[in-house]
């Protein structure tokens, strides 16, 4: 009787165990899991991007897939990387898209798949999605116009008005650099007394920034400000211009506020740079995906803030913080 019983309650232990088991792969089953394709796994942006991602999905009790090429330039592997992540039936994709045009097969295959699509930090080429048939569920990200302007007006009055610039394109075609490069462009032009004497592409890369205003510097001596569209091609070019000995001479602006820039800013080696909050579209980007798959609506644009780190507001931030009990 008592050997009976024993079988009985092992029976049913194994029962529970079992139903235990399958109860939590069920539940596990129901976890949404959403994807963060960025531009590429080494740019400090993105890891800022992935943080506020993460946390955001924590706090939601959802899984987090992040992947990205190792180049920014790699459009096609971006490309790839979304179409495996379909192919694995993801529940959301958040897309910070190398190529403006070149991504919107990838969103039509999405679309096909019944996979919602948020766009961060780059902006999809609206008529080739348009005419393609495509469609995004939202865009957050910050104006990537106003901040070429707010890097525009600052060289302007460092500058008094007049002077040589010189500019470094991101990739040409790509709507983020394009954009910064036409807000610049539209505060320069107003100053007659200012002349752009050189605008070239260094590809977002800091060796190629280098390596560019180097021979900017080599044909224009006389050059006293750079914009450049991103920090990694200013720090290139900030590294150029020290091996120029002319640091302190010439103002560099960049744009991203990269934890390298602000040091340099406060070394007195860049002058300033526009700052934009990554990890914020990381959060929003998640936020906004978990509430499209409980079918709550989102507006089409989530504007991020953007401003203008300098050498003074680094130093009142720090002061700031200080004081702070």
């Amino acid at each position: 009787m008592k050997v009976q019983s024993m079988k009985q309650l092992l029976l049913i232990i194994v029962a529970c165990v079992i139903f235990g088991s399958c109860h939590r792969e069920n539940e596990q089953e129901h976890i949404p899991t959403i994807a963060l394709v960025v531009k590429t796994v080494n740019h400090p942006f993105f890891v800022d991007m992935e943080q506020g991602a993460r946390k955001a999905a924590e706090s939601l009790g959802v899984r987090l897939v992040v992947q990205g090429a190792e180049r920014e330039l790699d459009v096609e592997k971006q490309m790839q990387i979304i179409e495996n992540l379909i192919e694995t039936k993801v529940s959301a994709l958040c897309v910070a898209p190398s190529g403006s045009k070149e991504i919107v097969p990838a969103i039509l295959k999405a679309n096909r798949a019944g996979i919602p699509v948020v766009v961060l930090d780059t902006r999809v080429d609206e008529p080739t999605l348009r005419s393609a048939g495509g469609s995004i569920a939202t865009f957050i990200g910050s104006d990537n116009f106003e901040g070429g302007r707010l890097a525009g007006e600052y060289i302007a009055e460092k500058l008094q008005g007049r002077g040589s610039v010189a500019i470094l394109e991101g990739i040409p075609g790509h709507e983020t650099g394009d954009s910064r490069l036409r807000g610049f462009r539209s505060v320069i032009e107003k100053f007659k007394g200012i002349t752009i004497v050189s605008s070239q592409t260094a590809n977002w890369e800091r060796d190629q920034g280098y390596n560019v205003f180097q021979n900017i510097l080599q044909s224009h001596p006389r050059v006293q400000a750079l914009f450049a569209c991103n920090d990694l091609m200013a720090l290139g070019a900030v590294e150029a211009v020290a091996a120029a000995k002319k640091t302190g001479k010439i103002v560099v602006v960049g744009f991203d506020a990269l934890t390298d820039a602000k040091e340099a800013i406060r070394n007195d080696r860049m002058a300033a740079s526009v700052i934009q909050y990554p990890s914020e579209m990381g959060r929003l980007g998640v936020e906004s995906a978990m509430k499209i798959l409980n079918g709550e609506a989102v507006p089409q644009y989530t504007p991020v803030k953007i401003g203008l780190v300098t050498r003074e507001s680094l130093l009142a931030e720090e002061s700031q913080n200080n004081s702070t009990p």
